[in-house]
């Protein structure tokens, strides 16, 4: 059920993906900052083949959830330059907003934080998928369709600026000029998957940077003398993980949290909580880290 538009973006942006990751890989030899391992890219890939998996199963059933709202639809954009603008920015904006719900929600950092687990940063990163996102992201796409967006148009421009999502996983490209104002750049993505504390749960947008701007999530990154440099992947070193666990190992915690012998209540919070919170200040989110770095009282132990 891929239309004809996704299969020419599929069939385009494949030789570009791998024409820029084998330039990078030649690029960092050359200038010896090693930034991929054999491990961890095939790991980014797996994770690829089981979230374009799980879509491809369940898009039958979100389409049809889509196509009953386009087909019950409150009205339509005529001029085609003016919808395919405006489904950009539409889209663009409802993205960041479920980007923001899996920083700040636990339940659905269970799914995300798979893609930020590697220590690594390179193009391949791009592709390490929140598995399970297809199973909700749907939900998201509701009002597009109900304001009028065909369903199949929502899913091609969801694709397409996908492949600037993947562009930006890179550290080879330096700041961008003018776009850091408007775009998400590598720059700004960089940050975003920084387990430094300044960094953490910030520019959370797919291709315009300004919705961060917007709603106070944005970090510009800062000069290494200005700050620390940058340190890839989640705030604490992460045991060795097989194939099921590298999925499921948020999942897991959340279970041994859920078996504490807590109120209701509380155990409701460490599933709607943002990460780390916890009951008895054992773990931190992300604003109690930024504190505590603050006052010089703490030092991610990922590296």
């Amino acid at each position: 059920m891929v239309s004809y538009w996704e299969n020419l973006l599929i069939l385009v942006s494949t030789p570009l993906y791998v024409l820029i990751i084998l330039g990078e890989i030649l690029l960092s030899n050359y200038r010896h900052k090693p930034v991929y391992s054999v491990k961890d890219t095939l790991t980014n890939a797996y994770m690829m083949l089981l979230n374009a998996g799980i879509d491809v199963l369940f898009r039958s059933v979100y389409l049809l959830v889509l196509v009953y709202m386009f087909n019950h639809r409150l009205g339509q954009i005529s001029n085609p330059w003016v919808y395919w603008l405006v489904l950009l920015i539409a889209e663009d904006f409802i993205f960041y907003w479920l980007h923001r719900l899996e920083h700040t929600v636990r339940l659905f950092w269970a799914v995300h934080v798979t893609h930020h687990s590697s220590e690594l940063f390179n193009f391949t990163v791009g592709f390490r998928s929140s598995v399970l996102q297809p199973l909700y992201r749907f939900v998201f796409f509701i009002p597009l369709a109900l304001f009028g967006f065909n369903p199949t148009d929502i899913l091609i421009m969801f694709s397409a600026t996908q492949i600037w999502g993947i562009l930006v996983h890179t550290q080879f490209i330096s700041k961008m000029g003018w776009a850091e104002y408007v775009l998400v750049t590598p720059s700004h993505h960089r940050v975003h998957h920084a387990s430094n504390a300044l960094y953490l749960d910030k520019n959370m947008g797919m291709f315009l940077i300004v919705w961060d701007k917007l709603f106070g999530t944005f970090q510009a990154e800062l000069d290494e003398q200005k700050y620390q440099p940058i340190r890839y992947g989640l705030t604490s070193k992460q045991p060795e993980r097989n194939a099921l666990t590298v999925v499921t190992h948020e999942w897991q915690a959340i279970a041994e949290d859920l078996q504490k012998p807590v109120p209701f209540f509380t155990k409701l919070k460490y599933l709607l909580a943002p990460p780390g919170w916890s009951h008895d200040g054992s773990r931190h989110t992300s604003d109690e880290l930024r504190q505590l770095e603050a006052k010089g009282q703490w030092q991610p132990d990922n590296n």
